[in-house]
């Protein structure tokens, strides 16, 4: 009896296993899909099979797809150049252009305002279907020409240039110049080309101005020295914002002696920086009452680490360009002789250097000075925010 009860049951087993199996060569493979991107492709594909113009909701009848995502799918087409709308609202297939690629020559993967810019351009440039090809330059001269040579050897259609160097920038432009390639010159102007950046000397007047208020507030308008940590080889343009900042000072401060105003070069370099400012603070160990003006954060945070090395934090006010992540810490920890900082809203850097580099690729007439916003921040103004 157990025999056949043994049997009895072994046999169903083996029954229902080999029903599974069946059921499994009968189930349809897998299909790993994007359902939006098949509906894309279903109205493209119509599109490629009509000869005339046709309106949303023939579309609409003939795809079963549902209107709102029929007409999102169309206005994308025709943002990205696959279809075109006619005048009496239909659409129609056109030819696909070449894509347009920019070439981005960035300052340095080391300096975060130049990642910055580096990722605003990058989503800018995805968002509008514009090819980016990023080469970084370094921070060095020679490198930002290689730069340029490889750039014109892609044959990209236009190109945006960050770098800092006075003394190459012409040779730089009159290569690209030569290969009839447009060029926009991020901060510092190029010859042959299109600026955009900030009104250096309107922000360093901006970041003078709120050292200025500092002195006046706390040391009861009582000053030492006035120190712009500038970088000399970037030219008179970039240089301005010390001189606008050092004339801030001067209209709200004017009996400083025009001795006081001291430039030391940084070249933009926090090591540089905090080596000249470690030096000026030991050469006057007495002096308590020392304003910064720096050309940017990056050296404005070496400044702020030779103060505290030399435990002389409360004898500085130091007031930054940039507004970059650690600056911002700085400003907003209490007691931080790092005051304030000039943001260059660099998060709209990206979407307005495609806007103009697509301008001039179409003929557009552009300025051929383009100023990007800015923003004063301080330790006030971030606890309003």
């Amino acid at each position: 009896m157990l025999e056949k009860l043994y049997w009895f049951g072994s046999h169903i087993l083996l029954n229902r296993d080999e029903g599974r199996r069946n059921l499994a060569k009968k189930a349809p493979k897998r299909l790993y899909l994007v359902p939006i991107l098949s509906k894309a492709l279903d109205i493209l594909e119509l599109m490629q099979m009509e000869k005339e113009s046709i309106s949303l909701e023939a579309i609409y009848q003939r795809t079963k797809v549902s209107k709102t995502t029929v007409y999102r799918i169309l206005k994308t087409f025709v943002h990205r150049g696959y279809l075109a709308q006619t005048q009496d609202g239909h659409y129609r297939l056109v030819s696909r252009p070449r894509k347009i690629r920019f070439g981005f020559a960035g300052q340095s993967a080391e300096m975060p305002f130049s990642e910055a810019v580096t990722a605003s351009l990058k989503a800018a440039g995805a968002a509008a279907g514009v090819d980016l090809l990023v080469l970084d330059n370094k921070y060095d001269a020679d490198v930002a020409l290689k730069n340029a040579d490889e750039f014109v050897r892609q044959g990209v259609d236009l190109i945006v240039e960050f770098q800092t160097e006075q003394e190459v920038a012409p040779i730089i432009a009159n290569k690209i110049a030569a290969a009839s390639i447009p060029m926009i010159a991020l901060e510092m102007p190029h010859p042959h080309s299109t600026y955009y950046g900030v009104d250096n000397y309107r922000v360093g007047f901006e970041a003078g101005d709120v050292l200025a208020k500092f002195a006046i507030a706390e040391w009861k308008s009582q000053v030492d020295w006035v120190i712009g940590i500038e970088h000399h080889e970037a030219g008179p343009t970039v240089q301005s914002r010390i001189t606008g900042a050092f004339e801030a000072v001067r209209n709200q401060l004017p009996d400083i002696p025009v001795e006081c105003f001291v430039r030391l070069d940084a070249r933009g370099l926090r090591d540089k920086s905090y080596k000249l400012v470690f030096d000026f603070l030991r050469r006057h160990p007495r002096d308590k009452r020392i304003l910064v003006a720096a050309t940017n954060d990056t050296v404005a945070l070496g400044a702020l680490q030779a103060a505290r090395e030399l435990k002389r934090e409360k004898n500085l006010a130091i007031v930054g360009q940039d507004c970059i992540p650690e600056a911002m810490s700085e400003i907003e920890a209490p007691r931080s002789c790092f005051v304030g900082s000039i943001s260059h809203e660099v998060e709209a850097y990206g979407p307005d250097l495609i806007s103009l580099g697509l301008a001039i690729l179409r003929g557009q007439t552009v300025p051929p000075y383009n100023y990007a916003s800015y923003r004063t921040v301080t330790q006030e103004s971030m606890v309003k925010a």
